[in-house]
């Protein structure tokens, strides 16, 4: 990723429009060039259903089309690539017009995103496919990709976009949100610089992306009150948005008038590509360099979008994580399946639209969407299938009479310790679990899925060693599990030999959690409530929200029961109830060195316009509170406010720190020490508000409305001690394996050539993680394997990769992406590549047999 200002890129290539002879415009005229971005914002999806922005894509690029004829001057900006692909299939026609304004320049491609994003909460992976998709496609058919990132409607912008954007082509980054009330930036055009250190010169738009269909002179002029007037030239947005239309005769019109007047300098039809070049040509390499450099994210607008709708968060985060499998799973298995892997990543990428997943559009969006990603589920699923069965069917497995054969398959390119739940039959007594040289490995009867009379059908859970993405073969035997080993637990605590937690009978929340490590106990004296619910007067978005930290009341504990204990891990169940709401919390610690403690949730949420903050408290002097982000990490202040992030945020201090890592949740806040209550983490659980209720409509007391997350959710978090800071307690990898869990499979007795072990990638496990193990576009004897550093510190990777008969060294930044291009056939002579798999990079690594 580069590491300093870069030359802007060149504008793609074709004829560029010619400016039309214009009458002399009045001496009085201010001297400044305003160029006018034609554009539509088309919201595919937001208060109506994605049918009806198929079809108004259509409209509203014909309606560019038509203006492009009536105006020489006229030049359109379009991003979204999905809409484009709607119009390829349903009207070859306008295709083939638009095509032809692309090759004139008058037709002008940006974003080269699939959909804009919410540009939060979708993984770093998830990033990088919406740009992989959607510039494929531009090149494509077009011949060309965008050189500028565009978001325009989101509603806040991580920090390590700009190496996302440096490494799929673009150079530059046009964004609304937060708006100059919203967030203190250094002006309205800067250098954003990602934690890595690669950088993209950003504007954020004035006012509004887009305009009322009559003239643009109050656009202008609200535009002009926001605008940094030391630039001298600058980018006004103008087109009827959100449900399309695009530039009127209107504005248009109204364009050359106040032109010919000079009432607000010279008015140039013009693009994003073309602005940022005449900048660039004008204030030169000293000017550019000058410009002020941003170093953070950009927040913060709408805070509640990152809990509105636990349903779409969830789905998202499944589905995320099931087509990045069945990627890994396909590549070791040889399978050419990239046409499946495509259909489901686009349905993964267009229900990452800013108004689905951030729980912004109507009820009726969410049925298609739940459908939507569950085919990119279902499509997933058969891949991994399919390339597990033909993986064991070559595993060598002697017959032994009276057991069954269990394969267990990691997803995860590093080495994995884990439990796995397994379900069985024709084992009246229970099972015990050996590994393939009839070793016992740990195991206890757990609860079967299924509730009949088949007195043969239960379940087990053992604990399995799994290479790096590969797997293992053990057997299931007929009788009793071991007995008891030396955890210790009763209805009120579990201790194993790195941890010791205690609940408080009365609150259901733990009153000690020791780290036998470090001999700190991150709980024990913190004070405040674990549940804490109160009303919820904001709209869906939670516009205007600074905070959800707010008093509320404690659900009350009803029940308290030891549900599991035995040789491997013990369950305690707490339940709750608050109004109509249930909820049971099941803590879960396992025996030997199980660090960390799981939390299985289940919320029966009844409740309307009221959310829930899960806190977690914690005994710690003047912590340091982290976030992760996508493909890296954020420190931020103890100050209460509603923040997004992705699986996992850490409170660190004095040697010791407490993270919480989950598989569902965004919304998240860490408060400072108060009267009565200790430093704490929040996770925003459920938040009940109206469906696209957008402020400042008033509801109507005595209207009848559909509210939020009604029903029953589940979702998982881990309570992780460590000592040092965040660093030391691997958060980037235990999240990636609770959202991807390990998969085991009943197989059969056969011979074959492959051991009962084995693992095709494995990246050591440390500060360098591999994030995407793929076949390449263009070529599927060709393995794609992309790593990021994950402490912002600089590092070396070793790559061992047998299923390429190759290792990998190379160095890293802090922070760095970088994506490695490996020929099966011919593992020695692989290169790097950008994110969009077009180009190669020059970049120093080595590569040896393995």
């Amino acid at each position: 990723m580069s590491r300093r200002p870069a030359p802007m890129a060149n504008a793609p290539s074709g004829a560029q429009p010619r400016d039309l002879p214009r009458a002399p415009r009045p001496a009085a005229t201010p001297d400044r060039t305003l160029h006018m971005i034609g554009n539509a914002h088309l919201d595919p999806v937001w208060l109506w259903p994605w049918q009806e922005g198929y079809q108004e894509a259509r409209a509203t690029f014909w309606s560019a089309i038509h203006r492009m004829d009536e105006y020489p001057d006229f030049v359109f900006t379009c991003d979204q690539v999905v809409l484009l692909s709607w119009v390829e299939e349903s009207d070859p026609e306008l295709f083939a017009r638009i095509q032809e304004k692309v090759a004139e320049g008058r037709w002008v491609m940006a974003g080269g995103w699939w959909v804009e994003p919410d540009c939060n909460m979708p993984s770093g992976e998830s990033f990088v496919r919406q740009g992989l998709y959607g510039q494929r496609y531009l090149k494509e058919k077009f011949g060309i990709t965008a050189t500028v990132g565009m978001n325009v409607d989101p509603f806040g912008h991580n920090a390590m976009l700009p190496a996302i954007l440096r490494g799929q082509g673009m150079d530059s980054y046009c964004f609304l949100r937060p708006g100059p009330h919203e967030s203190e930036l250094p002006g309205t055009m800067f250098w954003w610089e990602s934690p890595d250190g690669s950088r993209v010169l950003a504007y954020r738009i004035p006012f509004e992306y887009c305009s009322p269909p009559g003239e643009v002179a109050g656009q202008t002029e609200k535009a002009l009150g926001q605008l940094d007037r030391s630039l001298g030239d600058l980018m006004i947005f103008y087109g009827v948005g959100n449900h399309g239309g695009g530039p009127t005769k209107a504005n248009i019109e109204s364009i050359h008038r106040y032109d010919r007047m000079g009432t607000f300098g010279e008015l140039t039809m013009s693009s994003p590509r073309r602005y940022f070049d005449e900048m660039a040509k004008r204030l030169g390499e000293r000017g550019l360099a000058e410009l002020p450099v941003w170093r953070d994210d950009l927040q913060h607008h709408a805070a509640g979008c990152y809990s509105s709708h636990s349903g779409v968060k969830a789905w998202q985060r499944r589905a995320q994580a099931a087509v990045l499998s069945a990627e890994r799973w396909a590549a070791v298995a040889g399978h050419d399946v990239r046409a499946d892997l495509e259909r489901a990543w686009k349905q993964v990428l267009f229900n990452q639209f800013h108004d689905v997943l951030p729980g912004s559009a109507i009820e009726p969006a969410y049925d298609d969407a739940r459908d939507q990603l569950g085919e990119a589920v279902a499509i997933a699923k058969r891949i991994i299938t399919r390339a597990h069965n033909v993986i064991a069917r070559d595993i060598r497995i002697p017959q032994e009479d009276g057991t069954q054969p269990v394969v267990v398959f990691n997803p995860h390119p590093w080495p994995v310790t884990t439990r796995v739940e397994m379900q069985y039959g024709l084992a009246p007594t229970g099972v015990q679990v050996v590994d393939a040289d009839g070793a016992d490995v740990p195991c206890q009867r757990t609860q079967s899925v299924a509730t009949t009379d088949d007195k043969g059908r239960g379940a087990t859970v053992f604990q399995a060693e799994l290479p790096p993405l590969g797997y293992r073969l053990y057997r299931l035997r007929q009788g009793a599990p071991a007995a008891p080993s030396g955890l210790s637990c009763s209805e009120t605590h579990i201790e194993n030999d790195v941890l010791r937690l205690e609940l408080d009978p009365a609150t259901g929340w733990l009153t000690s959690l020791l780290d036998k490590r470090t001999g700190v106990d991150l709980v024990a004296g913190a004070a405040g409530e674990h549940t804490v619910i109160c009303e919820d007067p904001t709209d869906t978005w939670g516009h205007r929200v600074v905070s959800y930290d707010w008093p509320g009341e404690p659900m009350a504990v009803t029940n308290i029961v030891l549900r599991e204990q035995g040789p491997l891990r013990a369950r305690i169940r707490v339940e709750r109830e608050w109004g109509r709401s249930t909820m049971a919390e099941e803590f879960i610690l396992g025996a030997g060195g199980d660090d960390a403690v799981e939390v299985r949730v289940t919320l029966d949420w009844r409740e309307q316009a009221h959310l829930m903050k899960l806190r977690f408290p914690v005994a710690l002097e003047s912590p340091a509170a982290t976030y992760e982000i996508p493909f890296g990490h954020l420190s931020r202040p103890l100050d209460g406010a509603e923040e997004p992030a992705q699986s996992w945020v850490d409170l660190s201090g004095a040697g010791a720190g407490l993270a919480v890592v989950n598989n569902a949740k965004h919304g998240y806040d860490v408060s400072p020490a108060g009267p009565g209550r200790s430093p704490s983490i929040g996770i925003t659980a459920v938040r009940s508000p109206v469906y696209a209720w957008h402020d400042p409509r008033l509801l109507d007391p005595e209207g009848y409305y559909s509210y939020q997350d009604q029903g029953t959710q589940r979702f998982t978090y881990l309570l992780v001690p460590h000592a040092g800071d965040w660093r030391a307690a691997g958060l980037a990898r235990r999240a990636a394996l609770l959202g991807s869990p390990v998969r085991a499979m009943l197989e059969s007795f056969h011979d074959g050539a492959l051991p009962a072990a084995r693992g095709y990638l494995d990246d050591g496990g440390g500060q360098i993680m591999v994030t995407a193990v793929k076949a390449h576009e263009d070529a599927p004897r060709d393995l794609v394997v992309r790593a990021v550093e994950s402490t912002g510190r600089a590092g070396v990777a070793t790559l061992d990769i047998p299923l390429a008969r190759v290792r990998l060294t190379a160095d890293f930044g802090p922070s760095q992406i970088r994506t490695f291009r490996i020929p099966l056939d011919d593992p020695l002579s692989a290169v790097e590549t950008d994110l969009v798999e077009l180009t190669t990079r020059k970049g120093a690594f080595t590569v040896e047999a393995w």
